[in-house]
């Protein structure tokens, strides 16, 4: 909200990384609506600024081909978003691209999860180890499992990496 004549940013954001950010925002979106002319898909774009990064959504008809079995095309699209940033501004990005609510919904099912492994932990006073998980599934998980007031670590190596839960 303008005060003054001036931008104010979120919860401490200064405006030059909200302006950068929006920037991130606006090439991502730019980027990926060729992507979808070249396909010819049809899709709405969604650009925010979520915490310390910028979120872009398409949002259409049937784009599950976009997201792929599990979200594998969708993570490969993000990586390509992220380079397209990268080769405009110079500076690696944090995007997150979500297609068709799939991160939201996933996200919701993860919280679920922790929520369950969680209560297991406290009850058998054992940690739990989680199945293997993406970067942002892995996030999530531990967001929650911070929230619930327990620690949670990432454990193996890539694709296997996974999260374990860690009694108090």
């Amino acid at each position: 909200m303008p005060v003054n004549g001036e931008e104010i940013a979120p919860e401490g954001a200064s405006t030059d990384r909200l302006a950068q950010l929006e920037n991130e925002g606006d090439i991502a979106a730019d980027y990926l609506e060729e992507l979808l002319d070249i396909a010819d898909l049809d899709g709405d774009l969604d650009m925010d600024v979520e915490g310390d990064r910028a979120a872009v959504s398409i949002v259409g008809a049937d784009l599950s081909q976009l997201v792929g079995a599990n979200g594998e095309v969708l993570e490969a699209l993000q990586e390509l978003t992220r380079l397209a940033v990268y080769r405009e501004t110079g500076e690696r990005s944090r995007l997150m691209l979500d297609i068709s609510g799939f991160r939201a919904d996933r996200r919701s099912q993860l919280e679920r999860l922790a929520a369950e492994k969680v209560a297991e932990v406290r009850e058998s006073g054992a940690p739990v180890s989680l199945a293997p998980m993406s970067p942002f599934e892995r996030k999530v998980v531990h967001d929650a499992v911070a929230e619930a007031g327990l620690v949670s670590e990432s454990e193996g190596v890539e694709p296997r990496r996974h999260v374990v839960i860690l009694p108090s």
